[in-house]
């Protein structure tokens, strides 16, 4: 049983799909990356979970049951850009929402826990970008969710921010939360998911741990002398690449392989496997 269960799930805004029959397993606990080029779906398929939107077809179940007002109680979610009162500070803002929500909270606990302690009675009008999207996952975390959903939550956070959100998300994953986690910053969904989902125009393109995913465009990087020889040994299977050549191989046949660039007159300076990023799955932008 995952803690989100996508099935044939789709979505049309007028004449835009912005989700084609959908279906994915968003397993319990960790961190689970979703990717995609601006317009693959992401947002859409976030508001969905949530409950902010209706999918046309398919179903939503969360933690083995259909998707419900009472069910979506045991999720948190920031799916936009967090806007808040102006005149309100901190503290109020999250007093308020729990109060909304039915649940007492420690609000000064939840501003230290994403590094708003010191802006605790400030207003949040007077807050940068990247203050409110800490404010925005802090209200997220009011009634302590076991889903949490953050679209882009690094927009408008400086490195240091980053990092802080990093640790935040990591520590809430290690104390058995389920996080579902949109980014474009490729780099972030390396360092921190643990399974990774890539959408093409509303579509699922790649699913899996990050090894997996990563492993799958695997490649032998050779630096060897003459290039031309060796690209003429194995054929379209290589390509130049950074003074040397590429080759896409298994494991199991590197020891034959090498032992005909040397039949060949070739020489090998260096073997070393290397493997390119997420970014490969789509053409754009994540």
């Amino acid at each position: 049983m995952g803690a989100i269960e996508i099935e044939g799930v789709s979505k049309r805004y007028g004449g835009v799909r912005a989700l084609d029959g959908l279906s994915l397993t968003v397993p319990g606990g960790g961190i689970y990356g979703l990717l995609g080029a601006n317009g693959a779906g992401k947002s859409t398929l976030m508001r969905i979970v949530a409950g902010l939107v209706f999918a046309d077809a398919g179903s939503v179940r969360l933690f083995g049951a259909p998707a419900s007002p009472a069910g979506r109680r045991r999720l948190g979610a920031l799916v936009e850009s967090a806007s808040f009162y102006p005149f309100l500070t901190a503290v109020e803002t999250l007093l308020i929402l729990a109060d909304t929500s039915g649940v007492a909270i420690d609000a000064g606990g939840l501003l230290e826990r994403v590094g708003l302690s010191e802006a605790a009675d400030r207003p949040v009008g007077d807050f940068s970008l990247g203050m409110k999207q800490r404010l925005g996952i802090a209200a997220a975390l009011i009634g302590a969710p076991d889903l949490l959903l953050l679209d882009e939550p690094a927009n408008g956070l400086d490195p240091p921010g980053t990092a802080e959100l990093r640790r935040l998300l990591r520590a809430l994953a290690g104390e058995g939360m389920t996080i579902l986690f949109s980014s474009h910053l490729l780099d972030e969904v390396e360092r921190l998911c643990d399974r990774v989902a890539i959408l093409d125009q509303g579509r699922l393109a790649a699913e899996g741990t990050l090894d997996t995913l990563l492993a799958a465009g695997e490649r032998l990087w050779l630096d060897v002398a003459p290039v031309d020889r060796a690209l003429a040994r194995v054929g379209d299977r290589g390509t130049p690449d950074r003074g040397g050549i590429a080759v896409g191989v298994r494991r199991a046949d590197v020891p034959a392989l090498l032992k005909a660039l040397a039949d060949d007159g070739v020489a090998v300076y260096e073997a070393r496997w290397v493997r390119p990023g997420l970014e490969r799955y789509f053409g754009g932008e994540a």
